[in-house]
């Protein structure tokens, strides 16, 4: 086993590195840490309700042993990016809404551009070590992972919460055999508030900590492939085509800490700010891979997003 004081490299040296990448925030989390979170049981039980829908990626028995992703894992290094721009959704009934995490480049890009950075870096400081490293794209419980390596806390709906920027971050995660000094899990600060709990308009978040893909905006009009939404969601759209940011926008932490990210990339395209109900719910698919291109918003077809611009201007024409 690969040590850190075989190398003359600590925890504090590799966490300094990670900041040079560009890295936001990082914490530490030992594999061998007896963590009382009941994050495998928590994951169990909310599958076993259906709540994951049509996600059945969700139900890979790999993320409840992190072995399965790397055999030789000893800690993981994991990371936040901000990704806060202070522009505003609009509330005119022309126009539809995209959530934050999706007005400028692919998240996907940027974080696995640094990760791979600093994992090659990390590689190159001693023989053997070994690295692997995912952002989103693997079956790693992100949310649980960040909190027990301290970087926020899971919050009542779903997003881990980080006291310097809200929950506008993004995970990633850098698996090493190297054995680390780990970090204090973060502690649980949402208190007895309960306001993403009674902003949600579906009812989504069905007690604290808990959220119901089946009843989520963001699910519905991201990952739904259905030709139609289902009725019980179409009413409670409120303009959004693209994700949904309802319960992060009420949450006291986003509205006091929020700051702009200093990353380029993730300043928003102007088109995706205001984009208009009747011109999505017509786009071409030329349009969309223009539009789209270099954007985590592709994962939504061209018939997804017209699909969900129709049913918004079907509500707002209902309603008036």
């Amino acid at each position: 086993m690969l040590t850190t004081e075989r190398l003359s490299l600590d925890s504090s040296q590799i966490k300094a590195a990670a900041k040079s990448f560009g890295f936001h925030k990082v914490g530490i989390a030992s594999v061998a840490a007896n963590y009382e979170d009941n994050a495998v049981a928590h994951l169990q039980a909310w599958l076993a309700l259906g709540y994951h829908a049509d996600m059945a990626w969700m139900n890979n028995p790999k993320r409840t042993d992190i072995h399965s992703c790397m055999k030789e894992v000893r800690s993981l290094i994991c990371v936040a990016l901000n990704y806060y721009t202070p522009y505003q959704h609009a509330d005119e009934r022309e126009y539809g809404k995209i959530s934050r995490y999706g007005w400028g480049r692919d998240y996907h890009k940027v974080m696995n551009k640094k990760l791979k950075a600093f994992s090659d870096w990390l590689q190159a400081q001693g023989e053997g070590i070994k690295t692997r490293y995912y952002g989103d794209t693997g079956p790693i419980q992100d949310k649980v992972w960040a909190q027990r390596a301290g970087i926020g806390w899971i919050a009542k709906n779903g997003n881990v919460i980080t006291r310097e920027y809200g929950s506008w971050v993004f995970l990633g995660e850098v698996l090493t055999n190297l054995e680390l000094t780990p970090d204090r899990p973060h502690t649980q600060h949402c208190g007895t508030c309960t306001r993403c709990l009674e902003a949600c308009p579906t009812g989504a978040i069905t007690q604290p900590f808990v959220v119901d893909a089946n009843r989520c905006i963001a699910y519905h009009t991201i990952e739904n492939r259905a030709e139609e939404l289902p009725e019980s969601i179409k009413p409670h759209l409120k303009g959004w085509v693209a994700g949904c940011d309802i319960c992060q926008d009420v949450c006291p932490w986003n509205q006091r800490f929020a700051r702009e990210t200093d990353i380029e990339d993730f300043q928003p395209y102007p088109w995706n700010i205001k984009p208009e109900l009747a011109e999505l719910a017509e786009i071409s698919e030329r349009d969309w891979d223009r539009r789209f291109r270099a954007s985590a918003l592709r994962r939504i077809k061209p018939e997804m997003l017209r699909r969900n611009a129709r049913a918004n201007l079907k509500s707002k024409k209902d309603v008036s």
